[in-house]
C-alpha cells in the first residue's frame, strides 16, 4: 500500500526505506536552508549528490552535516560553483558538468531569491526573473543531455506564483512600476511554466519535470524583506485563514519544507507528477485564474500550467538569453 504523506511529512519520513545507491543528483542552492537539507537527505540515503552554490566557501562550511550523513549512509557529496545571476557562470558550470560526462537521475532547481530590491543580473535581467528562472533555464537546458532516460527535473516554485503571471512584454519592468512580490510571483510562475515545457519536450524518453511549493519556511529567502514585513504578512494570511474557517498559519520546519522536493523527485510516480505542480507531497488542484488570491488555500493558478503559455515563455526566454534549445 502506498504511503500517504502530507504537510507535516519530513524528508526522512518520505525517504524511509528508500535506497538511492547508484543515483546521481544535482541540487542547486546548497549553501543554506532547503538546499542543504535536500542534499543531506538524498546523500544520507546513498545518492551521489552534486551541490551547486554561488559562494563555495560558505557552502563548504554549511554542508559539513551533508558530508557526514553521506558517509554514514553510503552516499557522496561534492560542490560546484554556480552563480545564477551571471550567465557566464551558468555556462561554465554546465560546461564543467558536461565535460565530466557523468549522467544525472534527478535535477532539483532549488536556488533562488525573493522580494529583492529592484536591480539587475550581470546580463541586465530583472534580478528575480533572471536568477530564479533564466539562470536555471540555461543551466538545465545545457545539461539536458546528461539526464538519463527516466530522469526527473524538480523546479522549486512557490505559492507566491499566485501574485503574478509572467509578463512577456515587459519582463524587466521597463514599463511597469516595480513591486518586489509581483516580480517574485512572475519568477515563480516562470518556474512552473518551464517545468511544463521541459516535460513536454523530454517525456518521450521518460524524462519528466514538475514544479513544487515547499511551504512557508523561515530561511535566508526572507533576508531582503523590511523589518515588520513578515509580521504584517502573517496578519493578512491569518485573516484569510479565519475567513475560510482554517487554523492560523504555521511555518514548516526545513525538513518538512524539503520533503516535497524529495517526494516529487524520487518517491512519487513519474506519470503522476510530470507536467504538474505539487505541494505538501501531493499533486495540487488547479485554481481558476479569476479566483481571489489566497495564500492559505492550496492549488496552482491555471495560467501556470497552460501549455501554450509555457511555449511562449520558452521562446521569450530563448530570445532573452540568446540561445536556442531543442
Amino acid at each position: 500500500m502506498t504511503q500517504i504523506f502530507g504537510a507535516s511529512s519530513t524528508t526522512e519520513e518520505v525517504l524511509s526505506g528508500v535506497s538511492l545507491k547508484g543515483k546521481r543528483i544535482l541540487v542547486t542552492g546548497v549553501s543554506a536552508g532547503l538546499g542543504i537539507e535536500t542534499a543531506r537527505a538524498l546523500a544520507a540515503h546513498g545518492a551521489h549528490v552534486v551541490g551547486a552554490a554561488r559562494n563555495l566557501a560558505k557552502a563548504e562550511g554549511a554542508t559539513a552535516q551533508v558530508r557526514a550523513d553521506a558517509e554514514h549512509g553510503g552516499g557522496t557529496f561534492e560542490l560546484i560553483g554556480l552563480d545564477l545571476a551571471d550567465l557566464a557562470s551558468v555556462r561554465a558550470c554546465a560546461d564543467q558538468l558536461n565535460a565530466s560526462g557523468l549522467p544525472f537521475d534527478l535535477v532539483i532547481a532549488n536556488a533562488g531569491v525573493m522580494a529583492t530590491p529592484f536591480g539587475h543580473t550581470k546580463d541586465g535581467f530583472e534580478t528575480q526573473f533572471g536568477t530564479n528562472h533564466l539562470g536555471h533555464f540555461v543551466l538545465i537546458n545545457r545539461i539536458a543531455g546528461l539526464m538519463r532516460d527516466g530522469a526527473r527535473l524538480v523546479n522549486v516554485s512557490s505559492a507566491g506564483h499566485r501574485f503574478a503571471d509572467v509578463d512577456l512584454e515587459d519582463p524587466n519592468f521597463e514599463q511597469t512600476p516595480y513591486d518586489p512580490f509581483v516580480a517574485y510571483g512572475r519568477s515563480k510562475t516562470a518556474n512552473i511554466l518551464f517545468a511544463v515545457a521541459f516535460d513536454a519536450r523530454h517525456r518521450a524518453r521518460g524524462v519528466r519535470a514538475t514544479a513544487i511549493h515547499p511551504g512557508g519556511i523561515m530561511t535566508e529567502l526572507v533576508r531582503h524583506m523590511q523589518d515588520g514585513a513578515i509580521e504584517a504578512m502573517l496578519v493578512g494570511i491569518n485573516e484569510q485563514a479565519a475567513a475560510e474557517g482554517k487554523p492560523p498559519f504555521q511555518f514548516k520546519t526545513i525538513p518538512q519544507g524539503a520533503a516535497t522536493s524529495v517526494w516529487a523527485g524520487v518517491v512519487a510516480k513519474a506519470e503522476a507528477v510530470g507536467g504538474q505542480y505539487c505541494e505538501d507531497c501531493h499533486v495540487s488542484k488547479v485554481v481558476p485564474n479569476d479566483q481571489p488570491i489566497s495564500l492559505v488555500s492550496d492549488g496552482v493558478r491555471a495560467y501556470a500550467l497552460d501549455p501554450a503559455h509555457a511555449e511562449a515563455l520558452w521562446a521569450k526566454s530563448e530570445e532573452m538569453v540568446g540561445e536556442r534549445f531543442s
